[in-house]
């Protein structure tokens, strides 16, 4: 149901900003345990935001998904033809960009250097990668407004295929889109892991070709519905383990423990769930749970941001956060554009 909430919350603004927030709060923290963040930033609780609020590559990637969405809907409808071109390009610049220097991911690298040239696009992507850099920068799939389900699943799985062609990575990155979309709609949280499970379970041997082509070719499946099976299987069980996870956590206990540590892409979807989650109606709380992690803090606390933001709008940012967040205008111009 579409409320009047619904509508004057600013979803995108706020998962755009929210996305941000907790990259820059995770940047500080990723790659140390839960000691040495508590020693270095205080009681997890507290942990304020860096000064400057610089952001990772997670960000960056966002923006350059925004971008090429915006692109291929100034040409026409959101479909693969209109939309490819402008992801590679985006992805190309990434790679080449003096910004690109905040420990960006190895298979986003290489999958971007491959990009940059006339070979298809299929071959550039890891197949074998299922990285949750498929789906850290998948959430304005999720935030743009009147896109079909077909439209909204085919472009985060082209997204995520241009560097990660595992189809767990697939499977995860529609996820993603599509718990954003249903919380920027007014979805609840305590129904939102059924109604994932729920999609998992109606897509499993759908391969949707229109968007991927013969990308399937590339791995040892035989098939190419056996080829997205693996991917929605492997998310369902990870689902699953959400479930079994949120009726036995305790929020003071490291998230990572219960479901992965976020450096694949069902793990990042389920752990920044998690902590989403946990605290549903604080989101500053969600956001330093994710970023006092043992895992792939920035990525969980990203994903965990673009979840609150979706739910509780513009309005869940403290002014003097979003006010000194890296990128922050095209942030808020690209939600200005899809809140409507």
């Amino acid at each position: 149901m579409i409320t009047s909430r619904t509508i004057t919350k600013q979803a995108a603004t706020g998962s755009l900003i929210g996305l941000a927030l907790g990259d820059a709060l995770g940047f500080p923290t990723e790659f140390d345990d839960v000691p040495s963040i508590l020693a270095k930033c205080g009681p997890w609780r507290t942990m304020t935001l860096p000064t400057p609020a610089f952001v990772t590559d997670d960000t960056q990637m966002t923006l350059a998904v925004a971008r090429a969405v915006r692109t291929a809907l100034s040409r026409g409808a959101l479909a693969p033809q209109w939309l490819t071109r402008p992801l590679r390009d985006e992805f190309v610049a990434w790679y080449h960009s003096p910004e690109n220097n905040r420990a960006p991911g190895r298979t986003c690298l290489a999958a971007c250097e491959k990009l940059d040239g006339d070979r298809p696009w299929q071959q550039a992507g890891l197949i074998g990668s299922k990285g949750c850099g498929a789906n850290m920068r998948v959430a304005p799939l999720g935030l743009v407004p009147g896109l079909s389900q077909e439209q909204r699943a085919g472009a985060a799985q082209l997204q995520a295929a241009l560097t990660h062609g595992h189809p767990t990575a697939l499977a995860a990155s529609d996820l993603t889109a599509q718990a954003v979309h249903l919380l920027t709609r007014g979805a609840e949280p305590l129904g939102l892991v059924g109604r994932l499970r729920s999609y998992a379970y109606d897509n499993r041997s759908r391969y949707r070709e229109q968007w991927l082509g013969d990308l399937w070719t590339y791995a040892d499946d035989a098939t190419p519905q056996a080829f997205i099976q693996r991917g929605w299987d492997e998310c369902a069980d990870a689902l699953s383990r959400l479930d079994t996870a949120l009726r036995t956590a305790d929020p003071e206990t490291d998230p990572c423990l219960l479901t992965g540590e976020g450096w694949v892409a069902e793990e990042a979807l389920t752990t920044a769930l998690l902590c989403f989650l946990q605290f549903p109606e604080e989101p500053l709380t969600a956001l330093r749970r994710a970023a006092c992690t043992k895992g792939d803090s920035d990525s969980l606390a990203c994903l965990t941001g673009a979840f609150a933001g979706a739910h509780l709008g513009a309005g869940a940012w403290p002014k003097e956060w979003a006010d000194r967040i890296e990128y922050g205008s095209e942030l808020l111009t690209l939600g200005a554009l899809w809140d409507a």
